[in-house]
This record gives C-alpha cells, structure tokens and sequence, in this order.
C-alpha cells in the first residue's frame, strides 16, 4: 500500500445502544499494539530468550471541544465515567470497509483544556477491552 496523509483519518466511536459514529472534530490519534514478553532464558543460552504473553492496545486522540451530546465530546466524557467498554474504529486515511483500519472495544478516558487564548481542546486515551484487528 502507498503512503497516506491523515488529513482524512477518522475515529469513530460506537454511540448508545447503536452503531459507531464518528467522533466530531478529532484531529489526532494514535495506537499502540505491544505484547507481554516473558524471559525464559536458561542456563547454557547465549542470549536472553522471550516467549510473547498477552498482547496489549492502547491509544489516543485529540481534538476540539464539540458539545453535541451523541458524538461529541460531551459524549466522550460520559463514557469515560460511565466505565463502559465501546466499539472503535481507527481510519488512517477515509473510511473504508476494505480497510486500512483497527477495531476493537475499549474504555475511554477523557480531558477537556480550556484557555482563555486558544481553542477548548480535549484529548484522552483508550486500552482495549477485547482483541483489537486491523483490516486491510
């Protein structure tokens, strides 16, 4: 595959009892996919040797303060206290069912930054509640 820009990535977010949406105003995000690595070296090895445990997502995103309350980041902040583990789908570049993109279920954290010379910005994280996948 070609190099993308991420002018048209999107995140969406899966909204009460429904299907994902996309979260409104995001300009960042970002994924992190690492895997447990227990040491089993041995007397007699050469080096030190691993075998992989569980793997692990987590992420972030970030974005402008929107107050509609089913996408927006008024939304994010309800999830985020309600505890609850959603779907999400991470598009690098316009969304697309054949891919590239990442999905899973996860929980939410979430910030709001107010200013007085900038924008309402907010930004958080999420940490896989299931498998995440990546298509295409």
């Amino acid at each position: 595959m070609a190099r993308i820009a991420g002018r048209n990535g999107q995140i969406y977010v899966q909204q009460a009892g429904a299907e994902a949406a996309p979260l409104a105003f995001v300009n960042k995000w970002s994924i992190n996919a690492t895997v447990d690595k227990n040491e089993v070296s041995a007397f007699g090895d050469s080096t030190r040797v691993y075998v992989a445990g569980l793997a692990d997502a987590q992420g972030s995103f970030a974005g402008f303060f929107d107050d509609t309350a089913t996408t927006g980041s008024a939304y994010l902040f309800s999830i985020a206290t309600a505890g609850i583990a959603k779907k999400v789908y991470l598009y690098p570049t316009s969304p697309s069912t054949s891919g590239p993109y990442f999905f899973g279920t996860a929980f939410f954290d979430f910030t709001t930054d107010t200013d007085v010379a900038n924008a309402t910005s907010i930004s958080g994280t999420f940490a896989a509640a299931s498998a995440f996948n990546k298509v295409g």
